[in-house]
């Protein structure tokens, strides 16, 4: 049951004989989109299309969320009170809410093909399909099974999402605001979450599910009206289409011509140099872009963030002598989407490694304070009569660090790290990855609270922060401001210019200030 995901996918090339210039299909791009300026209006493109088109597009990120926070306000409604007529003990509930996670997992290839064949838009369309049905069978479920199934295909329909809203939004978008957009799925995905805090704690189980049920409609009504991917219909070789979309995304002024000739080139570069999976393998950037990216989805889940979000009424509740608190749901989705709002404005400004950096620490910080608060808990229950304020600040500091750093930055980083050509399988795998990791923590959680005690899990839960505090310092590089291809060379352990690298920047500042 994950609250906090973001993913991508692609195609299959070779390496450049002198230079490292794979991924040349989406950097082409973004070096196009840095110099064709438009003879008109003497700028490089409007970015509120863009935004606007990134927004449409997480919508479907508003709807995953929906049904991942779903669990938090239904679960003693249909444990204890038996609110559907029929008993769900606590164990089915874990499975309930986990079960998603696998139907995320499943779909994160066949997405990835599905987008190759008919295109970004419409796989995102075929998708409101699944979330509908899950709603459907959840809302006039019968028994446990019906639960689950719904369940199941809600994860199919917000995996999909997964990878290709974030892939989407990165082929629409300009460089000097690729970082923002990149983040907008994980704050929709917070927003969804939070509406259904808010709206659960007033609305029985049924009702809630229902108004969960309509957002996907509501996506696909509005999403409908969005520009198809220009990167598609160049694959597919319709260059007109691809025209009429650079010019939606861009302003009716944009002059275009050059930007389709680039990616009609790269294109054809990409599919000359196709190569094998295995041997994509073996280049050294796609070797230490996995591991990298494996590295974060691994730190992410095995941060605890899926306990907290899944059992945050539980942690407040002990914190407060077995009180439920019925705000303190909506306090931890709040600060969610604060901070992930604060992510986006500051990702193309601070960089990625900064964030995960102090993201990572602070998330240690946080469960050593929950650690040791429930300690002494466990030690001596009077030691923590005036504490009870410790563990709840240090659940709302960790969804804070979490959604500023390593909630959105792990995906954005996906869709940079890996060249097009092996972003087929590449993206598809950390998603995976992460899904899997996420089902496997929301549902040994209770498992291992039970054997280790409320301690024991969050001393686990630091030392794992600790440890990926130190896997980024080690080995993830800032790719902020960096074009594609370039991110490749690094991996690849080139060194670039200085000379090149002070262009880039100014390039970019002279983007942003023309934006």
């Amino acid at each position: 049951m994950s609250a906090d995901d973001e993913r991508q996918p692609l195609l299959t090339p070779a390496i450049p004989s002198n230079r490292a210039d794979y991924g040349i299909g989406e950097n082409a791009r973004d070096a196009m989109s840095k110099f064709v300026v438009n003879n008109v209006a003497g700028e490089s493109g409007r970015k509120l299309p863009q935004y606007l088109a990134g927004l449409a597009a997480s919508g479907g990120a508003l709807a995953a969320g929906t049904f991942l926070g779903w669990t938090a306000p239904t679960d003693k409604p249909l444990t204890e009170q038996s609110e559907y007529g029929f008993p769900i003990s606590d164990e089915q509930f874990s499975w309930i809410g986990s079960v998603s996670n696998l139907g995320a997992a499943l779909m994160c290839f066949p997405i990835g093909y599905m987008m190759k064949m008919i295109g970004r838009k419409w796989s995102m369309l075929t998708m409101v399909l699944p979330l509908v049905l899950g709603w459907l069978l959840i809302i006039f479920a019968e028994n446990v099974g019906m639960m689950m199934v719904g369940r199941f295909f809600l994860g199919v329909g917000g995996g999909a999402f997964c990878v290709a809203a974030p892939t989407y939004t990165a082929e629409i978008a300009q460089p000097s605001i690729r970082g923002t957009l990149g983040t907008f799925f994980q704050l929709m995905v917070t927003v969804g979450i939070l509406f259904v805090y808010a709206v659960g704690s007033g609305v029985d189980v049924q009702v809630l599910s229902i108004i969960c049920g309509v957002i996907p409609l509501a996506f696909g009504a509005i999403f409908f009206f969005m520009p198809e991917s220009p990167y598609y219909f160049v694959e597919k070789g319709r260059y007109s289409e691809a025209s009429s979309s650079l010019k939606w995304l861009r302003g009716a002024q944009y002059d275009e011509a050059a930007e389709i000739e680039d990616l009609k080139q790269a294109d054809e570069k990409v599919k000359a140099e196709a190569i094998p999976m295995l041997v994509a393998l073996r280049q050294k950037a796609t070797i230490r872009a996995l591991i990298i990216s494996l590295g974060l989805m691994f730190f992410q889940q095995l941060s605890g963030i899926n306990a907290v979000i899944f059992y945050n009424s539980s942690i407040f509740a002990s914190a407060n002598g077995g009180k439920e608190m019925s705000s303190a749901s909506i306090i931890v989705g709040g600060i969610q989407v604060v901070a992930t709002l604060v992510a986006s404005v500051v990702v193309d400004k601070v960089g990625r490694r900064i964030l995960l950096l102090v993201s990572d620490f602070m998330m240690a910080v946080s469960t050593i304070l929950l650690a040791v608060y429930f300690q002494l808990k466990q030690d001596d229950p009077a030691k923590v009569d005036d504490l009870s304020w410790l563990a709840v600040l240090a659940v709302c500091l960790f969804i804070a660090m979490f959604s500023i750093g390593y909630g959105p930055v792990p995906w954005l980083m996906v869709g940079e790290l890996f060249a097009n050509n092996v972003k087929a399988f590449a993206s598809p795998l950390a998603g995976v990855f992460n899904w899997l990791l996420a089902f496997l923590v929301t549902k040994i959680f209770t498992n291992l609270k039970d054997a280790m005690g409320e301690a024991g899990v969050f001393w686990l839960f630091s030392g794992v922060s600790l440890l990926g505090t130190v896997f980024v310092f080690v080995m993830v590089p800032e790719t902020k401001g960096k074009s594609l291809s370039d991110i490749q060379r690094l991996l690849a352990g080139e060194k670039l210019s200085t000379e090149q690298a002070s262009v880039e920047a100014r390039e970019e500042e002279r983007d942003q200030q023309v934006a």
